[in-house]
């Protein structure tokens, strides 16, 4: 049954969610297009440079991405308490470099004029409604849907849906759900065979956070777990991870985790290296505390981290919090209780 999108985002309030979108055609989204032969790969370096654009726009925070052949996962916190205490100009510049109404020879927004900003900020109720949007994570994933559809649309010569209508929208409603549900995304290419480790998990925000930490910027690299193997570069992998949302705080820029860089690169590790071996391995003695300390039940890490897309569709969450947002959504019951129940800690 679809519910009013409403029921699942609470806009006002800050929260994060997993949001996903999918290529409506036959012809794949990225990559190799087993009809045509053609080679969509470049593709997915446009999703990539939007997203990061729109993380330097919006008033949403990205905490994870993955990018795939046909879909693309994004992690996002909406952050209304930001978008309030910005003043007006600051609201009216970051909408007309959104929606520029001058583009430089290479089609590039233009730094929007003081008289364009002064006819935003002088109409109150529209620097309001402004407000709002850029705070939104519906408004968020429509500006990387469409840019993206206009963009497809006209290289193929043609004209209709590129994404399915409506997007998919988890509200992860506690540390120990967030903590799953990257887990879940950056492992997606290694699910889908694509990739044996997270590093060579290409257009994931693991691979992009592991590339910033080993500094990898010559034109061939090697990382650790591949040792000796050179890997082409993406165009993206030059960039600068910061547009990334920190898993923990970073001076005045506020993580989501409760553990740092390397305790979470341990964990998708660990768990990566089970999906490649496919059979469920003995979770070292050292990662256990750090699981539960994130109330997250280390029996049923790997089936909670693996099969979240499935094992959730709403909220995700403990138990308790399920429950709640399942009352404030006027049901007695949503699908994933029973998975919340094994999965986290109360």
């Amino acid at each position: 049954m679809t519910r009013p999108r409403s029921l699942i985002i609470d806009e006002q309030r800050e929260g994060f969610y997993h949001c996903v979108s999918r290529c409506v055609r036959r012809a794949f989204l990225h990559g190799v297009d087993s009809h045509t032969g053609n080679n969509y790969d470049y593709r997915k370096d446009w999703l990539h440079q939007r997203l990061k654009f729109l993380a330097g726009i919006f008033w949403v925070d990205v905490g994870g991405y993955a990018v795939m052949d046909n879909h693309v996962h994004v992690l996002l916190r909406n952050r209304p308490d930001l978008s309030q205490a910005a003043s007006a100009r600051a609201v009216a510049r970051r909408w007309l470099l959104l929606y520029p109404k001058r583009r430089d020879a290479k089609g590039l927004p233009l730094e929007p004029s003081e008289k364009e900003i002064r006819q935003l900020t002088d109409d109150s109720e529209r620097i309001t409604e402004l407000r709002q949007r850029l705070a939104s994570i519906s408004w968020f994933m429509k500006c990387l849907k469409e840019y993206i559809a206009r963009k497809a649309n006209k290289e193929d010569g043609c004209t209709g849906r590129f994404w399915e209508a409506r997007f998919k929208c988890t509200a992860l409603l506690d540390e120990a759900a967030v903590l799953a549900c990257l887990v879940y995304v950056d492992l997606n290419p290694i699910r889908a065979n694509l990739a044996e480790t997270p590093e060579t998990s290409y257009f994931t925000s693991a691979e992009e956070r592991i590339r910033e930490q080993v500094k990898c910027h010559s034109n061939d690299w090697t990382c650790a777990g591949i040792k000796g193997e050179k890997r082409s570069v993406h165009g993206h992998q030059k960039d600068s991870v910061n547009w990334l949302c920190p898993l923990r705080d970073q001076g005045n820029r506020r993580g989501f985790l409760s553990i740092d860089l390397s305790n979470y690169l341990e964990i998708l590790d660990w768990t990566g290296r089970q999906l490649v071996a496919d059979k469920p391995g003995v979770i070292p003695e050292h990662l256990p505390p750090i699981l539960t300390r994130l109330s997250i039940n280390p029996r049923h890490w790997l089936d909670s981290a693996c099969r979240f897309g499935k094992l959730f569709s709403v909220v995700a969450g403990t138990e308790t919090h399920m429950k709640e947002a399942a009352a404030r959504m006027g049901q007695k019951w949503v699908r994933g209780v029973r998975s919340g129940k094994t999965s986290f800690l109360e």
